[in-house]
């Protein structure tokens, strides 16, 4: 091979070896094989050689062609295996790392207190029945000792679905759900009933339009009031600890009589008075007392033989008592840093 074709083969391999990617690869085959390339600009100037000369220096070309390609296509399967060992380092996963921890989600604060309250009363020997939110005015104000000319109806700011032949409310109260039992079945009768309910309420730290409750309905013969402190008495040390003490008052609610309110003494101060309980050292809990002979004759039971309880708690306010939450407003507002807290706070 003459020194002009071996200095051409030299550098050419030696600018092969330096190139380290796809992009230096396309360069080198232009520069040196491509239309315009050292190769075939040495092929062009055969045609100013004699024949002899000519097919000499042709043989030595492609021999020199063959050369450069086979050469080209050796770095190109190297650059190639280079860059995929790469990748796969870049991507191989190490198993000795410890896995990632998953999100796993929660139930809800009302959700969780909802079946906490359940499974209390559950062991008191009641069962968890569940009605439909859009309700007869009938049972939600009629049966339960509230008629239309009466003065309490007023005050429960109803929700009104419009109607041309009945009234139709969005349930105040999970109450309805009572009547509906009690008229399914006789007596005895042990049920709690939650859900949602609806009132037409302006917003604010403590009150809100739509809000959860628990309500509890015992009915069967020679039932007393000291059935019902025992099991209220009983509900508040299993939900808030076995020290708590329990007060109950007189009330009024037209579908009970006698009627009372209980507190609980506060569970953030231990009844020294607070800021949470407003230095009285108590805390209403919920409204109960003994079912009124009136709704008992509506739903057929005879009140001369039979007699019961009910009470009716809200579920947002047994959480904000517990947690200490101050706003109402957080239980729908679906922040999840709010809603997460619960998750570790049941751990």
């Amino acid at each position: 091979m003459s020194g002009t074709l071996t200095t051409l083969q030299n550098d050419a391999l030696a600018t092969l070896e330096g190139v380290r990617d796809e992009a230096g690869l396309a360069d080198w085959h232009r520069d040196v094989l491509g239309r315009k390339g050292t190769l075939s600009a040495a092929m062009r100037e055969l045609g100013s050689l004699d024949e002899d000369a000519r097919r000499e220096r042709g043989r030595e070309l492609n021999a020199l062609k063959q050369q450069l390609e086979a050469a080209f296509e050796a770095r190109q399967d190297a650059i190639k295996a280079a860059a995929l060992n790469e990748r796969l380092r870049a991507e191989s996963i190490d198993v000795t790392l410890p896995g990632r921890e998953p999100f796993v989600g929660n139930l809800h604060p009302l959700t969780a207190m909802i079946r906490e309250v359940s499974d209390v009363f559950a062991h008191l020997g009641f069962q968890t029945v569940e009605g439909p939110e859009v309700e007869l005015a009938e049972y939600s104000f009629d049966m339960l000792n509230i008629p239309k000319d009466h003065p309490a109806r007023d005050v429960w700011d109803t929700i009104f679905i419009e109607s041309d032949n009945v009234e139709i409310t969005l349930r105040p109260h999970t109450s309805p759900m009572q009547i509906r039992t009690m008229m399914q079945q006789e007596p005895p009768v042990r049920v709690v009933v939650p859900g949602r309910t609806y009132r037409y309420e302006a917003q604010d730290a403590t009150h809100e339009w739509h809000f959860h409750q628990v309500e509890g309905l015992a009915v069967d013969r020679g039932i007393t009031m000291a059935d019902l402190k025992g099991t209220l008495a009983e509900f508040a040390r299993q939900m808030f600890g076995a020290g708590r003490k329990v007060r109950f008052r007189c009330d009024f609610f037209p579908f009970v009589e006698p009627g009372v309110d209980m507190s609980i003494d506060c569970p953030f101060c231990g009844g020294r008075g607070c800021r949470t309980c407003k230095n009285s050292g108590w805390i209403e809990l919920l409204g109960a007392g003994m079912v009124h002979p009136n709704v008992l004759s509506n739903v057929g039971y005879d009140p001369k033989v039979y007699s019961g309880w009910a009470f009716g708690m809200g579920v947002e306010r047994l959480v904000m008592l517990k947690y200490n939450v101050q706003d109402i407003r957080l239980f729908a507002a679906n922040d999840l840093r709010f809603l997460g807290q619960f998750a570790r706070a049941r751990l």
